[in-house]
């Protein structure tokens, strides 16, 4: 590896490293399954953030008409939100369902979840579309924006300081050297940061569903069928900031035995799916065309 006046780039990695690590002590803290967490904003400002996030979404993404859509959306928000510590969120959810092709939901701090209208054609059951909500929300029990925001934070410090070091020194290539310690940071710490965050938020998912009535299994069903419909299209695992679904299957699988300890069969929901989600306009054209 080339050096910088006697350090090569591991030591200036390494010592970047130990900056950030002196400067965000009083900021750790453990989430419920011990993974060690680093979070730098208050929850009053996350939700802030997300109910601004939610409010322009709405202004931007046509919003489902279709009843049945949304009360079957609604169902399972209900159930599922009703388990949600309250150290994640205390008060109403707002839930709303968007009328797009895009295969996807969501949950932000703040109590807002937003599931499309696409995701619905391929979650078969109320089982599995709780197995998507549960993860979602899972995130916010967690509060991973928070970690995400202060992870993203603390590396654009770190690069900061590289640049200082690397600036102040006659190496060639300066330019290479920060492109470089990018792509480090953003392979080696940030990408990886978020699988945890995945593969976290799975295992919470698959609890929290099953703590609301929804049968865990279903959550093992659900990426199944994503990995079918992804029909091997994916990146590398190394390469994405999620777990491949094979990975998320045999996780989940592993944890399946302790989430059915929690499945609550006595109070399970009756969310009725619709035989038909309606297509959202922009699909209809497309069809017409």
């Amino acid at each position: 590896m080339p050096f910088i006046n006697g350090l090569n780039m591991k030591s200036i990695i390494s010592a970047v490293t130990c900056i950030l690590l002196i400067s965000t002590l009083s900021s750790c803290s453990t989430s419920t399954t011990g993974r060690k967490q680093v979070m730098l904003f208050s929850e009053q400002e996350l939700s802030k953030m997300g109910a601004a996030s939610f409010d322009d979404m709405k202004k931007q993404i046509p919003i489902s008409t279709d009843k049945p859509t949304i009360d079957f959306v609604q169902c399972v928000a209900d159930a599922i939100t009703a388990n949600v510590p309250k150290s994640a969120h205390q008060g109403e959810w707002e839930v709303v369902v968007f009328d797009s092709e895009q295969v996807n939901a969501f949950a932000l701090p703040g109590g807002k979840i937003g599931v499309y209208t696409g995701i619905l054609n391929v979650t078969e059951t109320q089982d599995q579309l709780a197995a998507i909500m549960g993860h979602e929300v899972g995130h916010v029990i967690e509060h991973h924006s928070n970690e995400r925001l202060s992870a993203n934070k603390l590396s654009n410090i770190g690069v900061a300081v590289a640049a200082v070091a690397i600036g102040a020194s006659d190496v060639d290539n300066k330019g290479l050297w920060m492109a470089g310690l990018g792509v480090g940071l953003q392979y080696g710490v940030i990408m990886p940061y978020s699988r945890s965050h995945e593969s976290e938020a799975d295992i919470v998912g698959q609890d929290l569903m099953a703590k609301s009535g929804f049968d865990p299994k279903a959550s093992v069903k659900l990426w199944q069928n994503m990995d079918k419909l992804n029909n091997g299209a994916a990146p590398p695992e190394f390469m994405s900031t999620h777990p491949s679904n094979q990975t998320r299957i045999k996780q989940l699988n592993q944890h399946l035995a302790q989430s059915m300890t929690l499945y609550n069969q006595e109070n399970r929901p009756q969310c009725k799916k619709p035989k038909v989600i309606p297509k959202p306009p922009a699909a209809k054209n497309k069809t017409k065309k």
